[in-house]
């Protein structure tokens, strides 16, 4: 009896054991395992941002297989290739020089005969890691193989906002905003929603369209504007708004200009009509005293101007005239 009492004892203790390393195995392997850096991951570059956040807390292991191919890849004759295998030599610098995250190059050969991604697989099952990869292929060869995967491209899509710009929703109105004809809601994961004319709707779930997004160190916040939005109402004192393009009509019509009247000649007097005065009825004794003055003849500009005087020889009959001219004269 004593006996199957202490096997009893032996196999619990065996089993309490057997349970508490595999809960270890499970947990210090999400802590403690080592994650292997692709070479897609290093062309890429995003790796960096994510490794700056200080979310990457273990550390990141650069197989030397890895910097061959990138090696290899830098040597080559296609220029693109070139390019981007050497942007990926930089990326790793910057990881070494980065204190939130721990970088090492993990040596394990200079070139991988049966490739890089079979060499990645093997490191991850020999130490318990993972793969850090973009590689499509790649990754699902790791999940088949039960090989934990951390894809940036997972992370990216999982990060990117629910709603883009130009999409539509119903979100109800909870609160006014900062301005009286802002309207405020959340979405089901508590993005705060700034509604342009949604003021004086407070309780009621109206249809949205988004027309931009703000991101944060406080979180994230989007703007959208109402799709029915109601015509604001225009009184008599309010102006009308002028249509672009078009001038007003009130402006009046420039009239073709009038062609100027002949200037008149200096000489005014033969030029204006005579006015006709009054004729004053006078006694008939005043009319018998009163001397009849001379008729003046009007004279025209024609008179009033000299004549010309031609230039001609003298004749003898010119000087005879002047001598009876002179006697005359005398007598």
């Amino acid at each position: 009896m004593d006996i199957l009492i202490i096997v009893l004892l032996f196999v619990i203790a065996a089993e309490a054991t057997y349970l508490t390393y595999t809960n270890f195995q499970k947990h210090g392997r999400t802590s403690q395992s080592p994650i292997f850096v692709d070479t897609s991951v290093l062309i890429d570059g995003r790796i960096i941002a994510i490794a700056q956040s200080g979310f990457m807390s273990r550390t990141l292991y650069i197989p030397r297989s890895v910097v061959g191919e990138l090696q290899f890849l830098a040597d080559n004759a296609d220029s693109e290739k070139r390019t981007r295998a050497r942007h990926g030599l930089d990326v790793i610098n910057e990881l070494q020089a980065l204190t939130t995250v721990d970088t090492k190059i993990f040596q394990d050969g200079t070139r991988a005969k049966d490739g890089v991604d079979n060499r990645l697989l093997e490191l991850a099952k020999k130490h318990n890691g993972s793969i850090c990869t973009i590689d499509y292929n790649l990754n699902k060869v790791a999940v088949v193989e039960g090989i934990a995967v951390l894809n940036v491209n997972d992370l990216a899509k999982t990060l990117r906002m629910a709603y883009l710009p130009g999409e539509r929703t119903l979100i109800e109105i909870t609160q006014k905003g900062n301005d009286s004809h802002q309207g405020v809601g959340h979405l089901s994961d508590g993005t705060m929603v700034v509604i342009e004319q949604g003021g004086q709707l407070v309780g009621k779930s109206i249809e949205i369209e988004f027309i931009r997004s703000l991101q944060t160190a406080a979180g994230k916040m989007m703007f959208a504007k109402l799709v029915n939005a109601p015509e604001k109402k225009t009184g008599r004192n309010v102006a009308s708004p002028k249509p672009l393009g078009t001038k007003p009509l009130t402006k009046a019509v420039r009239e073709p200009r009038q062609p100027r009247e002949p200037r008149q000649p200096r000489d005014q007097s033969a030029q204006q009509p005579v006015q006709e005065q009054p004729q004053q009825q006078t006694a008939p004794e005043e009319r018998q005293k009163a001397p009849k003055a001379p008729q003046q003849r009007q004279t025209t500009a024609r008179q009033q101007q000299p004549r010309k005087q031609y230039n001609r020889r003298r004749s003898p009959e010119d000087s005879l005239m002047e001598l009876l001219g002179n006697d005359n004269s005398e007598k």
